[in-house]
């Protein structure tokens, strides 16, 4: 292996491991028991993920003010419902789901967590974006 692929090689290896290395994902960015403010998101989101942090216990919580809270979520939500070529070619009824998150601190205003997740063919919309969502932000607030 010449020299240039192996600087390569280990510049690329680093470059990932900073990638890696996300703020949101080290332990304690998120306190347990943390007061979050959910912000209001497209085509009400942040209902079903309310309802996910119940669900998955979600260790923080959900406060109704933006002044009350140590952290605030944003984020949005997209459907789209099968078409007839994917109903009458693949058989298949359930909608492209795609949903974001980010959590950021609103002491500093630094991001500490952020999410993406894209279901290609959703059995229950929105409820399984949302509940992706909480279940990641459970194990970033632990520390998993």
């Amino acid at each position: 292996m010449s020299r240039s692929n192996v600087l390569l090689i280990g510049t690329l290896a680093c470059l990932l491991g900073v990638c890696l290395s996300v703020p949101g994902q080290q332990q304690g960015a998120i306190p347990v028991g943390s007061k979050v403010f959910v912000a209001p998101m497209m085509e009400g989101f942040e209902e079903y993920l309310k309802a996910a942090f119940v669900k998955k216990k979600v260790p923080l919580e959900v406060v109704e003010s933006k002044d009350q809270a140590e952290f605030e979520i944003t984020g949005h939500a997209k459907t789209q419902k099968a078409g007839t070529a994917k109903k009458v070619i693949m058989w298949d009824w359930r909608s492209k789901e795609e949903a974001s998150i980010q959590v950021a601190s609103l002491k500093t205003g630094d991001v500490v967590f952020a999410y993406t997740v894209h279901k290609a063919s959703s059995a229950h919309g929105k409820r399984s974006t949302a509940e992706a969502c909480a279940k990641n932000l459970k194990k970033a607030v632990e520390g998993k």
